[in-house]
Protein backbone atom coordinates (compact mmCIF):
# COMPACT_ATOMS: atom_id res chain seq x y z
CA UNK A 1 0.00 0.00 0.00
CA UNK A 2 0.85 3.67 -0.64
CA UNK A 3 0.33 6.68 1.48
CA UNK A 4 0.24 10.58 0.75
CA UNK A 5 2.37 13.05 2.64
CA UNK A 6 1.44 16.74 3.06
CA UNK A 7 3.77 19.59 3.87
CA UNK A 8 2.58 22.97 5.36
CA UNK A 9 5.90 24.47 4.12
CA UNK A 10 6.92 27.51 6.10
CA UNK A 11 10.83 29.55 6.21
CA UNK A 12 11.89 27.92 9.29
CA UNK A 13 9.63 24.63 9.77
CA UNK A 14 7.32 23.00 8.04
CA UNK A 15 4.66 20.69 9.25
CA UNK A 16 4.22 17.02 7.80
CA UNK A 17 1.18 14.62 8.31
CA UNK A 18 0.44 11.52 6.23
CA UNK A 19 -2.59 9.50 4.95
CA UNK A 20 -3.57 6.17 6.12
CA UNK A 21 -3.00 3.68 3.34
CA UNK A 22 -6.61 3.94 2.17
CA UNK A 23 -5.94 7.12 1.98
CA UNK A 24 -9.01 8.52 4.07
CA UNK A 25 -7.53 9.66 7.41
CA UNK A 26 -4.55 12.14 7.59
CA UNK A 27 -2.39 12.28 10.53
CA UNK A 28 -0.25 14.73 11.83
CA UNK A 29 3.31 13.32 11.81
CA UNK A 30 5.76 15.92 12.68
CA UNK A 31 7.24 19.37 12.33
CA UNK A 32 10.84 19.30 10.68
CA UNK A 33 13.53 22.64 10.13
CA UNK A 34 12.73 23.28 6.61
CA UNK A 35 16.51 22.74 5.76
CA UNK A 36 16.14 19.33 7.07
CA UNK A 37 12.39 18.26 5.18
CA UNK A 38 13.66 17.00 2.18
CA UNK A 39 16.21 14.65 4.00
CA UNK A 40 13.37 13.61 6.72
CA UNK A 41 11.44 12.63 3.82
CA UNK A 42 14.09 10.42 1.94
CA UNK A 43 14.24 8.63 5.09
CA UNK A 44 10.53 8.23 5.58
CA UNK A 45 10.33 6.99 2.41
CA UNK A 46 12.55 4.24 2.90
CA UNK A 47 10.31 2.58 5.38
CA UNK A 48 6.91 3.81 3.94
CA UNK A 49 5.79 4.06 0.36
CA UNK A 50 5.23 7.79 -0.68
CA UNK A 51 2.75 7.87 -4.00
CA UNK A 52 1.77 11.82 -3.69
CA UNK A 53 2.81 14.60 -1.97
CA UNK A 54 0.88 17.49 -1.18
CA UNK A 55 1.82 20.83 -0.44
CA UNK A 56 0.06 23.65 0.92
CA UNK A 57 -0.76 26.85 -1.04
CA UNK A 58 -0.75 29.91 0.23
CA UNK A 59 -3.34 32.19 -0.84
CA UNK A 60 -4.33 36.11 0.51
CA UNK A 61 -8.36 36.83 0.69
CA UNK A 62 -7.92 38.13 -2.70
CA UNK A 63 -6.97 35.30 -4.31
CA UNK A 64 -3.23 36.50 -4.81
CA UNK A 65 -0.82 34.45 -3.64
CA UNK A 66 1.29 34.84 -0.04
CA UNK A 67 5.15 36.32 -0.60
CA UNK A 68 5.82 32.40 0.53
CA UNK A 69 4.78 31.03 -2.50
CA UNK A 70 8.19 32.02 -4.36
CA UNK A 71 10.32 29.82 -1.72
CA UNK A 72 7.72 27.30 -2.11
CA UNK A 73 8.51 26.70 -5.75
CA UNK A 74 12.10 26.50 -5.16
CA UNK A 75 11.01 23.86 -2.61
CA UNK A 76 8.69 22.16 -5.13
CA UNK A 77 12.01 21.77 -7.75
CA UNK A 78 14.13 20.56 -5.12
CA UNK A 79 11.48 17.46 -4.20
CA UNK A 80 10.93 17.01 -7.99
CA UNK A 81 14.52 16.31 -8.35
CA UNK A 82 14.90 14.05 -5.41
CA UNK A 83 11.80 12.44 -6.28
CA UNK A 84 10.93 12.89 -9.59
CA UNK A 85 8.51 9.68 -9.84
CA UNK A 86 6.22 10.96 -7.08
CA UNK A 87 3.71 13.20 -8.09
CA UNK A 88 2.83 16.58 -6.55
CA UNK A 89 -0.30 18.11 -5.73
CA UNK A 90 -1.37 21.62 -4.19
CA UNK A 91 -3.83 22.44 -1.52
CA UNK A 92 -5.74 25.62 -0.38
CA UNK A 93 -4.04 26.55 2.65
CA UNK A 94 -5.79 29.62 3.84
CA UNK A 95 -7.10 29.83 7.55
CA UNK A 96 -5.01 26.32 8.70
CA UNK A 97 -3.44 27.96 10.69
CA UNK A 98 -6.46 29.83 12.24
CA UNK A 99 -8.11 26.12 12.76
CA UNK A 100 -5.10 24.43 13.84
CA UNK A 101 -5.46 27.48 17.15
CA UNK A 102 -9.13 26.58 17.57
CA UNK A 103 -8.34 22.56 17.27
CA UNK A 104 -6.04 23.22 20.11
CA UNK A 105 -8.29 25.25 22.11
CA UNK A 106 -10.98 22.63 21.54
CA UNK A 107 -8.88 19.94 22.92
CA UNK A 108 -8.27 21.56 26.24
CA UNK A 109 -4.76 22.58 25.58
CA UNK A 110 -3.26 25.02 27.75
CA UNK A 111 -2.00 28.18 26.18
CA UNK A 112 1.74 27.70 26.81
CA UNK A 113 0.95 24.16 24.52
CA UNK A 114 -1.23 26.62 22.27
CA UNK A 115 2.01 28.47 21.36
CA UNK A 116 4.34 26.11 20.20
CA UNK A 117 4.41 26.60 16.30
CA UNK A 118 5.88 22.70 16.03
CA UNK A 119 2.45 21.50 16.90
CA UNK A 120 0.41 24.43 14.78
CA UNK A 121 2.63 23.18 11.92
CA UNK A 122 1.80 19.43 12.35
CA UNK A 123 -1.70 20.26 12.65
CA UNK A 124 -1.89 22.62 9.89
CA UNK A 125 -0.41 20.18 7.58
CA UNK A 126 -2.98 17.29 8.61
CA UNK A 127 -5.70 20.14 7.89
CA UNK A 128 -4.30 20.42 4.70
CA UNK A 129 -4.10 16.76 3.95
CA UNK A 130 -7.88 15.60 5.46
CA UNK A 131 -8.92 18.98 2.98
CA UNK A 132 -7.24 17.01 0.19
CA UNK A 133 -8.37 13.77 1.02
CA UNK A 134 -11.57 15.01 1.06
CA UNK A 135 -11.46 16.81 -2.21
CA UNK A 136 -10.92 13.61 -3.89
CA UNK A 137 -12.90 11.14 -2.08
CA UNK A 138 -14.85 9.17 -4.66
Amino acid sequence: MSIILAIDYGEVKSGIAVSDDSKVFAFGLTTVKTKSVINYIDKYNSDNNISEFVIGQPKRMNDEFSDIEELIKKFINKLTLKFPNIPIKRFDERFTSKIALQTMIDAGLNKKNRSDKYIIDKISATIILQGYLKSIEK
